[in-house]
């Protein structure tokens, strides 16, 4: 098999069939990264940029070692170091890449689209690594296998997702994804933190109350208050939040079952989430990070060996 599209642009853009291939393909992959050489020769000779327009640790850490365990030859490139600082604008700066032979462009923008416009410009296979506030495909892709080995799978599973959903391209590629494999999702925060529009364009319950979120599901994605994108004051002050929305012991204490955590990272503990609930027995956090490696190795493997 073989993935529809020859760019990984967003979750809106996939079939259920290339969602099933790339978890499928993520879980041989993680066998690998079991081994002691941890190492495959998949991607020999596959040239891969990792093109950060905007500052990243953890996925910028993920792509890199998921495209060195494939073999790949790996050029990583940050715009506070380049000519990107002088002016030059983004197609410049590919098309000086490409000129080196690139055969893919891991690209991270804090321009909506950005990867969109990549794609219609230049040949080499583009994977978003997150723009703007759209999309961050594979965030969704590591969640929905760290989902599925948590509770069996994703078809009529409860997910609520809770936190700042208006700025976050994890949010809306969680959607896409979960929506698209049967699965059900509520989003909660403050009514400051969740777009009008999204009960009626996204098809997803909407609640005000977390507790009520995490009465009602089986998994809770709880995302960070994404400040930098904040252009006003949406809501008092952090320690508001943490009293009312945020995820703590107490609460989880006060439910009738129990629930699965993540958490796309980076955590504000103390905020949205506090230590001893990322700590605790309910999280699979540092699972999340584990199966990002798998889940980009897989991306990267089936785009690099997509025919036509």
């Amino acid at each position: 098999m073989t993935l529809s599209t020859s760019n990984l642009l967003g979750i809106k853009d996939l079939q259920p069939d290339d969602i099933r291939l790339i978890l499928d393909t993520a879980l041989q992959f993680k066998d690998v990264l079991q081994r002691p050489v941890k190492k495959v020769p998949s991607l020999r000779d596959v040239t891969i940029v990792n093109l950060f327009f905007e500052n990243s640790t953890r996925t910028r850490i993920s792509f890199e070692l998921a495209e060195k365990r494939l073999s790949a030859d790996v050029l990583n490139f940050t715009t506070s170091a380049s000519s990107v600082s002088k002016g030059e604008t983004m197609l410049d700066t590919v098309n000086n890449i490409l000129s080196m032979k690139v055969d893919m462009v891991v690209l991270r923008h804090s321009a909506s689209g950005a990867p969109h416009f990549l794609a219609k410009h230049i040949p080499a296979a583009i994977v978003n690594a997150g723009d703007g506030i759209n999309e961050h495909p594979t965030q969704a892709l590591l969640d929905a296998l760290s989902i599925t080995e948590a509770t069996g799978g994703l078809e009529g599973k409860k997910i609520a997702i809770i936190g700042d959903i208006m700025h976050s391209r994890v949010a809306l590629s969680n959607i896409y994804l979960l929506n698209k494999m049967g699965a059900e999702v509520t989003v909660a925060g403050p009514p400051t933190l969740i777009p009008k529009y999204i009960k009626e364009a996204l098809g997803v319950n909407v609640t005000y109350n977390v507790k009520e979120a995490l009465d009602w599901c089986d998994v809770a994605n709880v995302l960070r208050i994404q400040l930098e994108r904040q252009n006003q004051p949406l809501f008092s002050s952090l320690r508001e939040y943490n009293l009312v929305y945020g995820i703590s012991r107490k609460l989880l204490d006060s439910l009738k079952k129990q629930i699965v955590i993540m958490h796309p990272g980076p955590i504000n503990r103390g905020v949205e989430i506090d230590s001893d609930v990322a700590n605790g027995n309910e999280s699979i956090i540092l699972q999340q990070v584990e199966n990002g490696v798998a889940v980009r190795m897989a991306v990267l493997y089936l785009l690099a060996n997509r025919e036509g």
